[in-house]
């Protein structure tokens, strides 16, 4: 069963430094911050929600769809997903500008600073959802603005379930917004920060959130995640990674294998156990999508 995944396709420049941002930014001098962080080490990467959430859901044996917008320097990114077996008939090609770029800086106890060019992105909005007896369901993670608000809408006119994961993009919305977007939804995925943002600008707690949707998951890192289902709150233990190596990409991987479970039918729960397992091997390579899942492992 195909799963439409709304969201970014980018290219990640990485960056480690090997100190603390702690340590380099003084906390009573951010009126007039300007500081410089040395990063020997540095690489490019495929990125973006939509391919890292599609490369997971690939990897466990589903059928993603990337549902995103490239620009003119975007061909052997599509190219690359066309290999790996990834649909990508609701990729879009725009001419007049570059695919989404994102400049990642992680420090030694693995914070991460980013800076984010959205690019094509922006006109993710021109690709529309449409009912097919096929797809029965999908996911709106980080976005162009307009194209997270309409495809919301064109998922709920088509009939087709679907999870709401705003990441980084849920600034962009008010309370009104965000409250819409729950209605619409069928689960939602946040991280215990955007957890808070969310309950902070909806006015609504997570157990209230919970009686809105079938099912929130808040993820706490190496803490596991909570997973709220009609107000009650179940703590999902974490898996201990062998190595942690870059932490780029582990909530997609998370909400790849999320999909994954959803398209098997299993609870809220277990589809959490396994985004676990998923995010905690992911963690032990170099970029969002540069690990591989053997069968044993997908089984366990």
């Amino acid at each position: 069963m195909p799963a439409v995944i709304c969201g970014s396709l980018a290219f990640d420049t990485i960056m480690s430094f090997e100190g603390r941002f702690s340590e380099q930014i003084l906390p009573t001098q951010l009126h007039i911050l300007n500081v410089s962080f040395l990063v020997p080490a540095l690489r490019r990467e495929f990125g973006g929600c939509a391919g890292n959430i599609a490369y997971a859901l690939q990897q466990l044996g589903g059928t993603p769809l990337p549902m995103a917008t490239v620009g003119s320097d975007g061909a052997g990114y599509v190219e690359r997903l066309k290999k790996l077996g990834i649909g990508c008939e609701f990729i879009r090609e725009v001419d007049d500008a570059y695919t989404a770029q994102a400049m990642i800086m992680t420090d030694r106890d693995n914070n991460q600073i980013t800076a984010f060019h959205p690019g094509a992105m922006m006109q993710a909005h021109i690709t529309h959802i449409a009912a097919r007896s096929d797809i029965r369901l999908g996911i709106i993670s980080p976005d162009g603005r307009d194209a997270m608000l309409q495809h919301a809408e064109q998922f709920k006119a088509a009939g087709i379930p679907f999870v709401f994961d705003p990441g980084q993009g849920l600034p962009m919305f008010d309370g009104k917004e965000l409250t819409h977007f729950v209605e619409l939804a069928t689960w939602v995925t946040v991280n215990d920060y955007e957890a808070k943002m969310l309950c902070d600008r909806t006015g609504l707690g997570c157990a209230e959130l919970s009686r809105q949707v079938q099912g929130l998951v808040v993820t706490l890192g190496a803490e596991g995640c909570e997973v709220w289902v009609d107000g009650e709150k179940t703590l999902v233990p974490p898996v201990k990674a062998e190595a942690v190596v870059d932490p780029t990409g582990c909530g997609d991987a998370f909400r790849g294998a999320l999909l994954f479970g959803l398209e098997q039918g299993w609870s809220l729960a277990r589809c959490a156990a396994l985004g676990n397992r998923v995010g905690a091997h992911k963690i032990a390579s170099q970029g969002g999508q540069n690990y591989t899942l053997s069968a044993s492992q997908i089984n366990a």
